[in-house]
């Protein structure tokens, strides 16, 4: 079972635009979807696709239609008190897949709404193989709550994922090795935030990706993932004997129509082949078709198993410089 926390969930809205976006312009919308949505409700959601059982534990009242929506979808959604209603973020998607993302910040949360967030997850963490802390967090929560979420979870038989940014991430980084939990999924720019490196550079350049993930392995991160758009992921992954492997693995091509969870697919896609005991670049492969299939989607859907290529994901060994050495 997939246990996901979801601490500051969104209704997703896109607009796709049937032309290039243009400031103080006014635009004919093509299509517009609204979706609940959030990093760890997109996995729980791609868990139900894929048949397997997810919990997603997230802050909003249980009659809100945000929670009905997912009860309709399959997911065994366990909703919190919130400290206000679901927050909206907005993304406007043009032609070529270029998206803008208007992201609102949420309610404020006090000690009542994280403690409860926090119990209901260490209430069901025991009955999870992976635990995965994903998205914001909401205003009013300290920055290193996922850090202290995920040294406390690690200790209770799961496995802990964490897939964040800006404050929350450097917070976690800080907190290595203490806190450090089995995978960390950056972005080639949430890598450059702390690693100084380009994110261009780290996007299309896997050695310098993969050396850069290395910081977070040599401080206790057992496996890295991390996602390079268009440019597909590398993975870096500690063996039983310590070393660490490395790959890279180029995705198939795809016509994007938005990337809006593509990487939360990619996520799930990799847990998923974790789940089936695939070897860790199969695992990769299986992480990257996901994300392609997400990116050819509209909005924030979730792609089917069918959708998924992992056969047309092509994985190679990298090669890279480790900081220690």
């Amino acid at each position: 079972m997939i246990l996901t926390l979801t601490p500051n969930p969104s209704v997703d809205q896109t607009i796709a635009l049937a032309e290039p976006l243009e400031r103080g312009a006014v635009h004919r919308v093509a299509t517009t979807t609204t979706q609940a949505g959030g990093k760890g409700v997109n996995i729980s959601r791609a868990s139900v696709c894929a048949g397997v059982p997810s919990v997603a534990v997230l802050p909003a009242h249980r009659e809100d239609p945000f929670v009905l929506e997912l009860l309709a979808a399959g997911v065994d959604c366990r909703p919190v008190a919130p400290a206000g209603p679901v927050r909206v973020n907005v993304t406007i998607a043009e032609p070529d897949g270029t998206t803008t993302k208007l992201n609102s910040p949420g309610p404020e949360a006090g000690p009542e709404v994280l403690d409860a967030l926090a119990a209901a997850m260490v209430r069901h963490a025991a009955a999870a193989t992976w635990v995965v802390l994903a998205g914001s967090l909401p205003p009013g929560a300290p920055v290193d709550w996922y850090a202290g979420m995920a040294a406390d979870l690690r200790g209770r038989g799961a496995q802990v994922a964490v897939d964040t940014s800006d404050a929350p991430l450097k917070a976690l980084v800080d907190a290595l090795p203490d806190a450090a939990p089995h995978l960390m999924k950056p972005n080639a720019d949430e890598l450059a935030s702390f690693t100084g490196d380009d994110a261009a550079t780290l996007e299309r350049d896997p050695a310098a990706a993969a050396a850069a993930a290395y910081q977070l392995v040599a401080r206790g991160v057992d496996t890295v993932l991390a996602t390079l758009g268009g440019h597909g992921a590398v993975l870096l992954a500690r063996e039983a004997d310590g070393s660490v492997c490395a790959w890279h693995a180029t995705p198939p091509p795809t016509t994007v129509v938005s990337t809006v969870g593509a990487g939360d697919s990619s996520l799930f896609g990799f847990l998923l082949g974790r789940l089936r005991g695939l070897a860790p670049a199969d695992c990769l492969a299986l992480g990257v078709a996901y994300g392609s299939a997400a990116a050819g989607l509209p909005g924030t859907t979730i792609p089917l198993p069918d959708q998924v290529r992992p056969d047309l994901v092509v994985v190679r060994p990298v090669p890279f410089t480790r900081g220690d050495s």
